[in-house]
């Protein structure tokens, strides 16, 4: 099983962190009853909430689930995929939802070519995704860390920003790509509850690059004096970047 897939079960069986991904798909259902258009068959890409499925078919008469994770696949009787490996369908559907699943896949342009693939002649593409400069405090805090330990290792999954995802939707055959950027700040006390929120959205280090060596207590004091550092008055502002997408498949 891919690191990824354990990162998501390990976040179903302690109980997702839901308020980032809920704040997405709220936008997201704003966003499609905006479309005012009834849609026959819809493929939600990444379900970590059993209700969205049925919260959807509000706009659609038929919603498929494909999830990387397999036990959240397994709890709404959705398929365990692999975005960039695995067909999603061939013309399939008229909608895709996608939300935080695309900015840890390994090939971004494949995974968007394979949704693109599965869609009809004039399809709505619409999601969410991690993107940009996300946890700009975390990322100090791990600098301040490799500092201290003498190495520098990979933390964090590349990220994108909005001018080069509308380039690449375009790229894959999509018209009209629209991305808006959301900046949600989260204030935390400590590293160590900005780190169990990631595990709980199994959005921690899922690199092949990623240092095997456990953290020493030296490297984890520079990192907490960084995050503290940081702050003000015992508490920092994180912020969380998140792209907001869509785009239509060519009508015929």
């Amino acid at each position: 099983m891919s690191q990824r897939a354990i990162r998501r079960d390990r976040a179903f069986r302690r109980g997702p962190a839901l308020f980032l991904l809920e704040r997405t798909f709220e936008d997201v259902l704003e966003r499609i009853a905006l479309v005012n258009r009834r849609f026959r068959s819809a493929l939600l890409i990444g379900c970590p909430d059993q209700n969205w499925p049925r919260t959807l078919a509000a706009f659609v008469d038929h919603v498929a689930v494909a999830e990387p994770g397999p036990l959240f696949a397994a709890s709404v009787a959705g398929a365990k995929v692999t975005e960039d490996q695995d067909r999603l369908g061939v013309l399939a559907y008229d909608l895709c939802v996608a939300i935080g699943t695309l900015d840890t896949v390994n090939d971004l342009p494949l995974t968007l070519a394979n949704i693109r693939a599965s869609l009809r002649s004039d399809s709505l593409l619409i999601g969410a995704m991690s993107g940009g400069e996300t946890v700009p405090i975390l990322r100090a805090a791990m600098r301040a860390a490799d500092a201290a330990r003498g190495a520098a290792a990979p933390h964090v999954h590349p990220r994108i920003d909005g001018p080069s995802l509308c380039g690449l939707l375009s790229g894959v055959g999509f018209v009209n790509p629209v991305v808006d950027i959301d900046r949600v700040p989260v204030r935390y006390s400590s590293l160590r509850s900005e780190v169990a929120d990631l595990r709980a959205m199994a959005a921690t280090n899922i690199l092949t690059e990623r240092s095997r060596i456990p953290i020493t207590r030296v490297a984890l004091a520079a990192a907490e004096s960084e995050f503290t550092r940081l702050g003000t008055a015992g508490k920092v502002l994180e912020i969380f970047e998140i792209l907001h997408f869509a785009a239509w498949s060519p009508a015929e």
